[in-house]
């Protein structure tokens, strides 16, 4: 199983969404940006250290939600979700085709990627109570 961070940015009121890149794995689906903890780091610093990576933001992590387990046809994956408002930086995309700000009411209208489905259902739930 392969152990996968991602984050929900929140920004004036808007929490950011990504969509995966044509040639990666679920191409043109919409995440919550993250990625794979490398040997030795912990799932906080895999966080922070991807959404650098990916797309040139420094982000201070608020919360976590339950960790999903989901099997795609080709792999299993473990994704821990994290809570995160944004620091600093200019947003560039790197590993991404698009991205958008959403409010909480259009989270659903996008077309996520499996896993990410539970994600969105849970930060729904928590951000009504």
């Amino acid at each position: 199983m392969i152990e996968v961070t991602c984050s929900i940015i929140e920004k004036d009121g808007k929490v950011l969404a990504t969509r995966r890149a044509s040639g990666s794995h679920l191409a043109g689906l919409w995440e919550f940006p993250g990625g794979k903890i490398e040997p030795g780091e912990t799932d906080e610093e895999c966080i922070i250290r991807e959404i650098l990576e990916e797309l040139n933001l420094n982000i201070e992590i608020i919360g976590k939600l339950q960790p999903v387990e989901h099997l795609y046809s080709d792999k299993s994956i473990r994704l821990i979700p994290f809570i995160c408002k944004l620091s600093s930086g200019q947003l560039t995309l790197k590993d991404h085709s698009e991205y958008r700000w959403l409010g909480i009411n259009e989270l659903q209208s996008l077309d996520w990627a499996e896993a990410d489905i539970k994600v969105v259902i849970e930060y729904l739930n928590i951000s009504k109570a």
